[in-house]
């Protein structure tokens, strides 16, 4: 996986679920907190829920200058358990069949919406690419040893409406500021915040690549850009450069904070879907675990037994290198 999209699975995963890593903690059980962009009828009168994400930044390039958009986001699916009875299916809030367990709980799937090949001149009148993901439902039959049928899973998931709208303005000879929106507009008809969750981006933020051209950093600008650097609006986002150091092709606009040019520790050895990471206490929290503690991680989320493999399988030379690496002092010499 190339380091841009390394970058841009950590903010997509990001809190998806955390340390103890069990369906009954209570933080579990409040979730999809970054990056959510909720339906419009729900957010109407809340500061907190947003309906769009907005991200501005400064493209430098000409008439041929073109500009790949891609949004990404966690769509919530629900995972059901109904146990097989003689009157027919039940539903239950965890079904043990032969060694494994299945609990009731919410999954997410990747979802990616894609506007390639804009050119940043051509953007005065703006591009649309409408967001539409109908309701699904899958089930997966359970079945004993035996074959005779335990049960099964339903996983299900509400649809999805909105838009990514994209456009540009000349600022100057070679200078364009580029603007992303993404907005909700998902049918909604009120209810509880963890059913509107149901019907929320979450986790959303664009990757822009650009050709022909370089993007000027948000962060650290030209001085004789910086005027125009504030005066960009980013909404529930802030864009950075990524990729290797000193390179202005690609900007991930995430509602994490993050530095240009982040980097994924070489050290750590996978997601643990916590943004400060702290591998080496997750890791020992982990293998500090009892049994049952363990098998409730395990059964709660694919997501979360891989973690859990991940971190008993490492040797020794890997949890020692979890103890920490000075990468530079940043000391200059007199």
């Amino acid at each position: 996986m190339d380091a841009v999209r390394r970058i841009a699975d950590a903010v997509l995963y990001e809190g998806y679920v955390l340390w103890p890593y069990r369906a009954s903690a209570l933080k579990n059980q409040r979730r999809w907190t970054f990056g959510g962009v909720y339906p419009r009828a729900h957010s109407e009168g809340r500061d907190d829920d947003p309906w769009l994400m907005r991200t501005q930044c400064l493209v430098e390039g000409d008439e041929e200058t073109t500009v790949d958009v891609g949004v990404r986001f966690l769509h919530v699916v629900a995972r059901e358990v109904a146990e097989q009875t003689p009157d027919g299916l039940r539903p239950v809030a965890e079904l043990r069949v032969g060694d494994e367990r299945h609990l009731a709980w919410d999954e997410a799937r990747e979802r990616e919406i894609a506007a390639p090949g804009l050119r940043v001149a051509g953007l005065a009148v703006h591009q649309r690419v409408a967001v539409g993901i109908g309701a699904g439902r899958e089930e997966e039959e359970l079945r004993h040893a035996s074959g005779a049928r335990a049960g099964v899973l339903v996983r299900s998931w509400e649809p999805l409406e909105g838009a990514l709208d994209a456009s540009a303005e000349r600022l100057a000879d070679g200078l364009f500021r580029l603007t992303v929106t993404i907005t909700n507009t998902s049918p909604w008809d009120g209810g509880p915040r963890e059913e509107a969750l149901r019907r929320t981006f979450c986790s959303a933020h664009t990757v822009l690549h650009v050709r022909g051209g370089a993007f000027v950093s948000s962060t650290d600008p030209p001085p004789a850009l910086r005027e125009a650097v504030d005066a960009c609006r980013n909404e529930g986002t802030w864009p950075v450069l990524v990729g290797e150091p000193g390179e202005r092709h690609t900007v991930l606009s995430s509602p994490i904070i993050l530095e240009d040019h982040p980097r994924i520790a070489p050290e750590s050895p996978g997601d643990l879907f916590d943004g400060g990471e702290v591998d080496q206490l997750l890791t020992l929290s982990i293998l500090a675990m009892t049994d049952e503690e363990k098998a409730d991680m395990r059964d709660a989320d694919p997501r979360t037994r891989e973690i859990l493999e991940r971190t008993e399988a490492l040797t020794g030379e890997q949890l020692m290198a979890l103890h920490g690496a000075i990468r530079e002092f940043g000391l200059e010499r007199p």
